[in-house]
């Protein structure tokens, strides 16, 4: 495995940025509950670009899908969050092929037809200009390649019991993302974006994250407590005057009764996407 550098790259938009309790997320996510509708398109051998690759867990779970002989190249926006995908990938998939850069989806710097497959969770919805980014995408994926894309669907998460104060957070959360440049609802936008980019073959699905068990639940309301209180998106809710510190205080406070409610439940829906080239 290459050692994280650096490559050009133009402004992208990361609402959330990285702050433990955004990590505390990204590391809980697999192939297995991330990927699923690409796995089965997966084969030893092939050359896979793994977009907004995070901490690194999915990116460990393709190399091995691809081993032996595939190779992975995995990109972030973020260089600091790179050497954490590193580490990981040396721990948990030691003997996979696996390079890091710095890079902007907008405007990858790798020659046209470079993968078999580009493979983006939860980007789409951060991006300036999605379909660009999914031209981007295409351009870099071999014919006869695929791009997969999975992003959730802000609007249509949903939970139980009702709490008027996860109401606001969720308008809330929806309203900052776009101020921000990016797009919350994206899951449902996805196979439109892919047309516009001009792909014609594409196969669309949904799945679901789930939080229904004690231990689920207290542990997606104390991340989003932290993130509603102390990540990027926090700052920017209140520089940008949609928020006060006592605002997202409520709405801290709002999740931690939440998730300690013993009919705790919660869904988010993810729209999917493989797109052949």
């Amino acid at each position: 495995m290459n050692a994280p550098h650096e490559t050009p790259r133009e402004n992208a938009v990361y609402t959330h940025g990285h702050h433990e309790s955004v990590l505390r997320s990204h590391r809980w996510r697999t192939a297995a509950n991330s990927a699923a509708y690409l796995i089965p398109e997966l084969r030893p051998g092939m050359r896979l670009l793994d977009v907004g690759c995070g901490p690194g867990t999915i990116t460990a779970d393709l190399a091995r899908l691809v081993a032996p002989g595939g190779r992975v190249t995995a990109v972030d926006a973020a260089a600091d969050v790179l050497e954490q995908a590193d580490a990981h990938v040396r721990e948990h998939a030691p003997d996979a092929v696996v390079d890091f850069a710095v890079a902007d989806v907008h405007a990858l710097g790798f020659p046209d037809d470079s993968f078999d497959v580009v493979h983006a969770h939860q980007v789409l919805q951060h991006v300036g200009d999605p379909v660009r980014a999914l031209r981007e995408m295409r351009r870099v994926c071999r014919p006869g390649g695929i791009v997969a894309v999975r992003d959730a669907d802000y609007a249509a998460m949903t939970w139980y019991p009702a709490s008027p104060v996860l109401d606001e957070w969720q308008a809330l959360y929806r309203r900052v993302a776009r101020a921000n440049g990016g797009e919350p609802d994206a899951g449902r936008r996805l196979r439109a974006w892919a047309r516009e980019a001009g792909f014609t073959d594409v196969t669309c699905s949904a799945t679901a994250w789930c939080y229904a068990t004690p231990e689920e639940t207290t542990w997606w309301s104390a991340l989003w407590a932290d993130r509603t209180t102390a990540s990027a998106y926090a700052d920017i809710a209140v520089r940008g005057g949609h928020a006060t510190p006592a605002g997202l205080d409520s709405i801290a406070g709002a999740w931690h009764a939440w998730g300690a409610h013993p009919d705790a439940w919660f869904s988010v829906l993810n729209g999917e996407l493989l797109c052949r080239v």
